[in-house]
């Protein structure tokens, strides 16, 4: 005779931890290291990032998803824009 199976549930599954995403960078005017920080106000919807050596400092519109390496992001993307038109 063969023996009933068990009723012990299967082990738990691991969860993939995602790492932080950085607050700091680098800036694109002085390029000093972990010099821009970015702050984002959701009561205004605003998003600003700003360097500490150089005073230099951006604002954008901010949403419930936007995080601050997407203002960073921007920040960088308007430099490029600025610098390329003619």
């Amino acid at each position: 005779m063969g023996k009933r199976k068990s009723k012990a549930n299967p082990p738990p599954k691991k969860r993939m931890r995602m790492d932080k995403l950085d607050t700091v960078f680098c800036c694109p005017f002085c390029n000093h290291g972990n010099s821009v920080e970015c702050h984002i106000d959701m009561k205004n919807s605003i998003g600003e990032a700003s360097c500490r050596i150089c005073l230099e400092s951006f604002s954008t519109t901010a949403t419930a998803l936007t995080e601050p390496i997407d203002i960073y992001s921007e920040w960088i993307d308007e430099c490029q824009r600025v610098n390329t038109v003619r």
